[in-house]
């Protein structure tokens, strides 16, 4: 299993990540598409080669193929929404918020899934890179939809565990070197 392969790596330091990286994936209550979408979308979003070479099979494995490519939607199209958004939420003027994102976001609208499932991923994904309107956006779309907040806390979770995970392999491989 890639999860304990991945746990396995982490350093004696770290135990609370290792830890916690079988709590929060190993017995998580989501669903499984709702799981393994989040963990791939959130293994993409930490740009670690070790945390996404580990758990991709998996999620694959766990996912149907348009599961799969929803959750790597999920994660491309918020990389570039998360940067946006925070940019012009953390500008001064206020005008930038007034104007035309004139961006190509078509897969929110038709993801391929569930449209809870891509907004749980889509809020995961916000968590890693900070975008707080983001953020408050698809927790908004969510709770209207009906889902609790223990379901979206477990999404942000998994999304902080695999982020330290992702930061703490990184930092051992250079120092490694």
């Amino acid at each position: 299993m890639a999860l304990d392969e991945l746990k396995s790596a982490i350093p004696d330091f770290a135990k609370d990540l290792k830890l916690n990286l079988g709590s929060v994936i190993g017995n998580s209550e989501l669903p499984q598409q709702q799981l393994w979408g989040t963990v791939l979308a959130c293994a993409i979003a930490s740009r670690s080669p070790k945390v996404l070479k580990e758990l991709e099979p998996e999620a694959q494995a766990n996912l149907k193929p348009e599961a799969y490519q929803a959750a790597k939607s999920a994660a491309a199209i918020m990389a570039m929404n998360n940067v946006f958004y925070r940019t012009r939420h953390l500008l001064s003027d206020p005008e930038y918020g007034t104007m035309r994102a004139g961006l190509r976001m078509n897969v929110i609208g038709n993801p391929g899934v569930e449209k809870v499932d891509f907004e749980l991923w889509s809020l995961a994904v916000s968590a890693i890179n900070g975008c707080g309107q983001c953020l408050d956006s698809h927790e908004q779309v969510l709770r209207k939809a009906g889902v609790d907040r223990e379901t979206i806390q477990e999404a942000f979770k998994i999304a902080s565990v695999i982020q330290a995970a992702a930061v703490t392999l990184d930092a051992e491989a250079v120092l490694a070197e």
